[in-house]
């Protein structure tokens, strides 16, 4: 019963870091930055692992489909950032997707892969968009693989949590208290 508190705490345990995702003033074209860019924020964390979770959720053909969807649809994003594409309401629609995601998981409905792939994806093009403004004109390819392989990495924990959970209860009802966790979780971004 304690794993199944820490695993529904988890999430709702990442809000505590700052609500927005921002670089510092430091060198903002490093692989380090990038990578750091999706974990400073609890908005761009909660969404991640609930791609990962909405994965699981879909079964294991989706494992690698949904979050191989948003990663490629960020890359859009930050291209488009790049390129000076602007792009309204980035911040919002980015804590609405943990919301949103944590919800398609609570709500545990069966639904077309391909479907979701459009939702997260339609998410990931503001994800990505809000990296590629944060980078601001500096090495692009250092600070792209970075935040590649830290999105990736968020997504391989939601994962894992879902698949613990479901390992858990043997069922998806910790994965969907996960979902809904996270959800909560984005909502309380939204709402402060």
């Amino acid at each position: 019963m304690k794993k199944m508190h820490l695993l529904i705490l988890a999430p709702l345990l990442m809000v505590s870091t700052p609500a927005f995702a921002h670089v510092g003033s430091g060198d903002n074209g490093s692989f380090i930055s990038g990578f750091l860019h999706p974990l400073s924020g609890a908005d761009h964390v909660l969404a991640m692992v609930a791609v990962g979770l909405c994965a699981v959720m879909l079964g294991s053909g989706a494992r690698l489909a949904i979050p191989a969807a948003f990663v490629g649809v960020m890359l859009l994003g930050f291209f488009a950032a790049l390129a000076g594409l602007p792009l309204p309401f980035v911040e919002p629609v980015i804590l609405a997707s943990s919301v949103v995601i944590g919800l398609l998981v609570a709500i545990a409905r069966p639904a077309s892969p391909g479907l979701v792939a459009a939702i997260v994806g339609g998410f990931a093009f503001f994800h990505g968009h809000s990296h590629g403004a944060e980078l601001a004109g500096a090495n692009a390819l250092f600070f792209g693989m970075g935040f590649v392989l830290a999105t990736a990495l968020l997504h391989a924990v939601g994962i894992g949590m879902g698949v613990a959970a479901g390992r858990l209860t043997r069922g998806t009802a910790a994965l969907r208290i996960a979902g809904g966790a996270t959800a909560l979780g984005g909502a309380l971004l939204l709402a402060s």
